[in-house]
């Protein structure tokens, strides 16, 4: 692995790299509340195939962290990958997880020119995700934690006694025996960089996603732009079949929106499946691919 800091839309990014630069570029874009050395796990099995690029996104790790929810809504962040490649020399292949999805989602629906293939790995389309949330059913309950991370005091609570809530959230209902003490440690190192755990919350709160009470949906649910939120590149879904925090509904329907899918599940992995089953994970993409 290698690194650099690069110059995106006028601002710094830290950047991960593994592999030979002459191979096709893969680009891995973490989720919450990671940063890109999150796939370390994964890199050792496709940096053969793949010249890997790992971004800490905004507001994480060692990149640009602007304070204000405006600088988080989803235009903004989909706007910073552009930008990386543009300068890669795209179209390149998207990984996305957990909040990497959306971005990754969003590069493939409004700059598809830029994205040759598409992967996702226990992450969600909006239009499914938004309809789960607004029914009030079982994704609505396992979401109730959304509410409680866009509070203004998040920041503070989260980062009482050395981060032990975030530690607990991000451990709570899911395996996390991949969670050892130097990785812990390398975690809250990152989270401590200043302003960064409030630019990680600031993803939540500037999400325009709608989250009914469990039993009381929605009486007016979003209204999105359905024929502006599809796939057209061959797109594949990877799933850690024992997530708690994003359920099956919440990919129901996807088809509708992404006409070329794949999906293969991964038992024995939950929401972190990249790091507890790396091996699978990198043989689903490249038997994919």
């Amino acid at each position: 692995m290698d690194s650099q800091t690069v110059t995106l839309n006028g601002q710094q990014f830290f950047l991960r790299r593994w592999g030979d630069p002459t191979l096709p570029p893969l680009l891995m874009l973490h989720g919450s509340p990671e940063y890109g050395g999150a796939w370390s796990d994964l890199t050792p099995h496709l940096a053969d195939r793949f010249f890997c690029i790992a971004p800490d996104q905004r507001g994480y790790g060692q990149s640009w962290a602007p304070p204000g929810i405006q600088h988080y809504t989803t235009s903004a962040l989909v706007s910073d990958m552009e930008a990386l490649i543009e300068q890669i020399g795209g179209p390149v292949i998207v990984l996305g997880h957990d909040w990497g999805a959306s971005v990754a989602y969003g590069l493939a629906m409004f700059r598809p020119e830029l994205v040759s293939q598409l992967i996702i790995a226990n992450g969600v389309h909006p239009v499914p995700f938004q309809r789960a949330l607004a029914a009030g059913g079982a994704q609505c309950a396992a979401s109730q934690y959304i509410d409680v991370l866009r509070k203004p005091e998040a920041t503070e609570a989260f980062s009482e006694n050395n981060f032990a809530k975030l530690e607990r959230f991000v451990q709570h209902g899911m395996g996390h025996a991949w969670m050892t003490e130097d990785r812990l440690a390398a975690y809250r190192t990152e989270w401590a960089r200043p302003g960064r755990l409030d630019g990680m919350l600031n993803w939540y709160r500037a999400s325009p996603l709608k989250l009914a009470q469990p039993g009381q949906p929605l009486p007016d649910p979003p209204a999105l732009p359905l024929d502006r939120l599809h796939v057209r590149c061959p797109h594949l879904l990877i799933w850690g079949c024992n997530d708690t925090a994003l359920l099956p509904e919440a990919t129901e329907g996807l088809k509708e929106f992404a006409t070329d899918l794949t999906r293969i599940d991964i038992p024995g992995t939950d929401h972190w499946l990249h790091h507890q089953n790396p091996r699978a994970v990198a043989e689903a993409i490249r038997g994919w691919l």
